[in-house]
């Protein structure tokens, strides 16, 4: 094995989270868990278990808990990270699974899918959906084809670590890793995992927690896929009112008048349409200026530390 940690953010999981740290240790060296801010006895299961514990005072959020943990393995070593959940959905015997890709220089990451090579079946119809629509979105915002965006097991190569800031608040996390993975040009695998759904634990309503994360990708999406969140609906809008102003000219050749409500939506929808669309192309050609001089200045810095 080759210096593998293991990081479980854990909120009030004192049920669930010995075993998750005793099965975790027959596949890493090292495991970490960080006790966001729970109320019962989460800490001190976790430390009989062996894991080191870290403890927020305070509920801070999954983001809050894997950057603390992503900053703890920086500044201590580690040569592949893992991260799962700890309430006994995720099932550490597939850590092998995650780690393979990694070590064989294959991938930089790697996604455990609940949804490659048949696998899902079991995944409740209402949660399917969700999440399909989370997939969707998050796939148009990172240009990846991920089958799995909100799964929260998954394996890092040391040397992503300092790739993810960690800005969003919650679950939205997940799609925010795999977006800065994208704009990093990692390497992502997917390899198929099992999931319980039998201890779910979760305490927020499934459905709000989804609209949540589709707020959150949406509002990425506006900063980093503008042709995506301005262009194409802009185009659609345009298309729309070009479509309606066909159809009125052809109307008016045929005798018929002009109504006043729809001639002034088509003059509306075509001018939000274009305006839309060429935002988007302009928003578009801003983002790739600045993500070209960004790469200029980081390929210096390295030329820098490389002559030093």
């Amino acid at each position: 094995m080759t210096g593998v940690t293991a990081i479980l953010p854990a909120f009030n999981e004192e049920v669930s989270i010995g075993s998750i740290v005793l099965q975790t240790k027959k596949h890493a060296e090292h495991v970490i868990v960080v006790d966001d801010g729970s109320t019962d006895r989460t800490t001190e299961v976790a430390q009989l278990a062996g894991a080191d514990v870290i403890r927020h005072s305070r509920n801070l959020g999954k983001s809050a808990a894997l950057k603390t943990g992503f900053e703890y393995v920086k500044q201590n070593g580690a040569e592949v990270i893992v991260t799962m959940d700890s309430d006994g959905q995720h099932d550490p015997d597939d850590i092998p699974k995650l780690l393979a890709p990694i070590l064989k220089g294959e991938a930089d990451m790697v996604n455990g899918s609940r949804y490659i090579n048949g696998n899902g079946k079991s995944t409740p119809i209402y949660r399917r959906i969700g999440q399909s629509v989370l997939d969707v979105a998050t796939n148009l915002n990172t240009g990846l084809h991920i089958s799995d965006s909100q799964s929260g097991f998954r394996a890092f190569a040391r040397h992503t670590l300092s790739v993810f800031g960690f800005r969003s608040n919650g679950m939205a996390i997940e799609s925010e890793m795999l977006m800065d993975a994208a704009n990093a040009c990692l390497r992502v695998k997917e390899v198929d995992i099992k999931v319980r759904y039998d201890v779910d634990c979760s305490t927020e309503n499934p459905v709000r927690h989804g609209l949540k994360v589709l707020v959150q990708i949406l509002h990425d999406m506006e900063l980093n896929r503008p042709l995506y969140y301005f262009t194409l609906p802009g185009i659609l809008l345009t298309a729309t009112g070009i479509g309606m102003g066909l159809g009125f000219l052809r109307a008016f050749y045929m005798g018929s008048g002009l109504m006043f409500g729809p001639t002034l939506l088509m003059i509306i929808l075509t001018l939000v349409g274009t305006f839309m669309t060429f935002t988007g192309i302009i928003l578009h050609s801003i983002s790739r200026l600045i993500l070209e001089t960004k790469m200029k200045n980081e390929n210096q810095i390295a030329a820098l530390k490389f002559e030093e």
